[in-house]
């Protein structure tokens, strides 16, 4: 068996999140796994770097498939967008790569971006692909709170009840945001780097920090949520529509050829 490394971006609005589901759900893997089954008998079990949760995007998600035909990369992306074909899952890159990597187990980090958009009037065309709320935020006062999560910390406060993680501490190398220009109103890129996340921890994180922006927490309170270690401390948890895969760091790029 030869293993490729696939560089996958999805919509996830129709799916139950990345994972196979149970009774059928679609999920994106469920998806890749068909298309797999199209162009060499299986089935097929792949894995990713990360397991997205429903309504949850990706620009770059990274998962790896062994397969015993030896594929040509190219033609390889190319006949999997095919039987991806209506669903809205690409292949944007393909590469070969040693049986030893894996695209979870090899990762050292992985990067997520959240967009919120602040306006009045509804979102149209970024329906499904952002969180909108209707006032602007103090951009300076969420940049502060955020810099209290930075680092090596205890984030049983930011994780979800449900998270299978063996232990909350985790740490988070980088907290950026920024304002961009949207029409009618404000765009707020949240960028988090890790080597890895609790479940539901970016939008715990992106959640709470919005009420800080909005006026309604204090810095102080971010840094006393943090310290309480205590699911109750949280925020509201931002909607997964907002929230994107967008990177997964290699010892060596696979998809660098």
């Amino acid at each position: 068996m030869l293993r490729y490394a696939l560089q996958i971006e999805y919509h996830g609005g129709p799916f139950a999140g990345w994972q196979r589901q149970a009774g059928g759900l679609p999920s994106v893997q469920a998806s890749v796994e068909r298309a797999l089954g199209r162009l060499e008998p299986g089935p097929h079990t792949i894995a990713a770097a990360g397991r997205t949760d429903a309504g949850v995007h990706a620009t770059a998600q990274v998962a790896h498939v062994d397969l015993a035909r030896d594929w040509d990369p190219f033609r390889l992306s190319e006949a999997l967008n095919a039987h991806l074909r209506p669903d809205p899952v690409a292949i944007t890159a393909c590469a070969p790569v040693e049986a030893e990597f894996h695209a979870r187990f090899s990762a050292l980090g992985r990067r997520y971006a959240f967009r919120l958009v602040a306006r009045r009037a509804p979102v149209t065309h970024d329906r499904g692909l952002v969180w909108q709320v209707l006032n602007r935020l103090d951009l300076a006062a969420m940049r502060a709170g955020a810099a209290e999560l930075v680092g090596h910390h205890d984030f049983t406060t930011f994780r979800s009840t449900l998270c299978q993680s063996k232990s909350p501490v985790k740490t988070l190398d980088r907290i950026e945001i920024s304002e961009l220009a949207y029409p009618g109103g404000i765009e707020y890129r949240f960028d988090l780097a890790a080597r890895s996340f609790l479940h539901n921890q970016v939008r715990s994180i992106v959640g709470t920090l919005e009420r800080v922006g909005a006026g309604s927490w204090e810095v102080g309170d971010v840094r006393a949520a943090l310290a309480a270690r205590d699911r109750a401390a949280c925020g509201p948890v931002a909607p997964p529509q907002g929230l994107y895969l967008v990177g997964v760091a290699y010892p060596a790029d696979p998809f660098a050829r």
